[in-house]
């Protein structure tokens, strides 16, 4: 059996886990998911905790059996604490600005970015050069983050451009003469 998929997922104070045949609905404080596990994966609950087992001896199911672990935990961390991306913007004049549903991005095009955020996630700019993606969605949290990042990803000769806060960009040496 996978590794991952033997240890069982502890269900903290406040979140309501549902079970119907395959669906898994999650509810906690920052809001609820649900989810299909896949037809090889059984799912059980015993007590306060989550167990997954392969219903067959396969190699597949016991890897689709780690994978449903891994993102029903995603799902239980999601609705009691949420997720959080935080990205920088380094050049001049680049900005970041969040009004409402929006986020305003100056990136030294000759056109301002308007990015609508999703449902289901907030942005906060603290201060005009950082972004904080918030959400219950661990999937969600990312993609918006990594869509944010395309929009000028960090060049290797200045580092200019948005990157995550913990992302180590190496720069590259000029050309010599």
């Amino acid at each position: 059996m996978s590794r991952v998929a033997k240890s069982p997922i502890a269900i903290p104070k406040g979140v309501e886990i549902t079970l119907k045949g395959q669906n898994v609905a999650v509810k906690g404080s920052k809001g609820s998911l649900a989810l299909d596990a896949h037809n090889s994966v059984e799912v059980k609950r015993e007590d306060d905790t989550l167990v997954f087992a392969p219903r067959d001896r396969t190699k597949g199911s016991n890897a689709m059996a780690g994978t449903m672990r891994s993102i029903i935990n995603g799902m239980v961390i999601g609705v009691s604490q949420g997720f959080e991306r935080k990205l920088e913007l380094r050049g001049v004049g680049y900005r970041a600005q969040a009004q409402g549903k929006v986020l305003n991005l100056t990136l030294g095009f000759s056109h301002p970015v308007q990015y609508a955020v999703p449902e289901g996630i907030s942005i906060e700019t603290p201060s005009q050069t950082e972004v904080i993606v918030k959400g219950v969605d661990k999937q969600q949290v990312g993609q918006v983050a990594a869509k944010i990042r395309s929009y000028r990803p960090p060049e290797p000769y200045k580092g200019k451009g948005v990157r995550y806060s913990d992302e180590q960009v190496i720069l590259k040496e000029a050309k010599k003469k």
